[in-house]
Parts: structure tokens; sequence; C-alpha cells
């Protein structure tokens, strides 16, 4: 994992981050634990992209099941949740 303490963004400013990068996505350390993560655009842009892909890709499983009677229909939500539970058929 690449990191850094907030510390020495604290001490050095933004070039101990730009540093950090060219070693991927850092994770910024504050009171000993993991608090950010900074990424470079480009990386961003492909998080992004790639997030959308994956919806568009549940999207389409999601019409392919309805299209073939795979999904159930519920009169409300507590029925839903019953069902989720598997307190209903």
């Amino acid at each position: 994992m690449n990191s850094i303490p907030a510390q020495d963004i604290k001490r050095r400013g933004i070039s101990a981050v730009d540093e950090a990068l060219r070693e991927g996505p850092v994770h910024i350390i504050k009171n000993n634990r993991p608090s950010y993560v900074v990424l470079s655009e480009a990386a961003y842009a492909e998080l992004l992209e790639s997030s959308s892909d994956a919806a568009r890709e549940r999207l389409r499983e999601s019409l392919a099941d309805l299209d073939a009677g795979r999904t159930n229909r519920y009169g409300d939500a507590d029925t839903l949740l019953q069902a989720l539970d598997g307190d209903v058929p």
C-alpha cells in the first residue's frame, strides 16, 4: 500500500503527494489510520468509467432477467423485506 502520513503533507506540501502518486494511488494516514485516498486524474477517470461499465452491465442483466420472467413482484416494501429474509415464498 502506497501511503504517506498527513503530517508529511502539512510539512512538505503537495509535492509529498506528487512524489507518492508516481507509484499509484496514495493512502493518507491520519491518526495512525488510513483516512483518504488520492488518485491521479487518469486513475480517477478510469475508476469512473469502470463503475459506469459495471452499472450498464448490471442493468443489461436485470433487463434480461425481466424478459426471461426471472423476477418477482411484491405488493409493498414489507413483503419484499420478508421475502429477502426468507419468510415469504
